[in-house]
């Protein structure tokens, strides 16, 4: 069975599972607790040198990075409705994973983590900004499209999803964003969605 190491208030650990329990896949689910520090144990250490979450174990095969994972899932799991292989479409949902690594983490994830977890080390006046622009860019790429890419949810939706939809966390209001907000109801509506605390 699948086991997926992560942390409850976790965005990244959370699309992971979200991706899991829309292809309806049984894992085991193994809470890391980040306040103590037990990504840093030894023992975690061992599965995931990096000493962050998610981490997914499926028998001889560990990894880490929730947008390497969720492409892993895809292609293992979900076939080609989640994840083209044909050049363009390809492209097209991994220009999202990479917004997400990007513009995402660098606006949206970084102000939750400044109001949320105390983060000292984040501009908060940079990461607003930043979440500014690219809540600006999805509402408008939104306005004529029903999902990111294509007329169907892909892994580029589960990618961009969770720090969107937790904007308010770092006290971004997402009320002037009514595309994404219509975008962001019709993945909650999505058959075997889970809540995360905060959405």
């Amino acid at each position: 069975m699948i086991k997926l190491y992560g942390h409850e208030m976790s965005g990244n650990s959370y699309k992971v599972r979200l991706l899991l329990e829309l292809l309806k896949i049984d894992y085991e689910w193994i809470e890391v607790d980040l306040m103590k520090g037990e990504q840093k144990s030894p023992e975690y250490l061992r599965l995931n040198s990096f000493g962050q979450v998610p981490l997914l174990v499926d028998g001889e095969t560990k990894l880490a990075d929730a947008q390497a994972i969720l492409v892993y899932i895809a292609r293992q799991y979900g076939g080609e409705k989640w994840l083209p292989l044909d050049a363009l479409p390809l492209a097209q949902v991994v220009r999202w994973l990479s917004t997400t690594a990007g513009e995402i983490r660098q606006g949206l994830e970084n102000a939750r983590l400044y109001y949320l977890f105390g983060a000292t080390n984040i501009n908060i006046e940079r990461a607003h900004q930043k979440a500014e622009y690219i809540l600006t860019q999805l509402n408008q790429h939104l306005s004529t499209n029903t999902w990111l890419e294509f007329e169907r949810p892909t892994i580029a939706d589960i990618a961009v999803f969770p720090y969107v939809a937790l904007a308010r966390d770092g006290k971004v209001d997402l009320d002037a964003y009514p595309h994404v907000i219509a975008w962001s109801d019709r993945v909650q509506q999505l058959p075997g969605y889970i809540p995360m605390l905060g959405i």
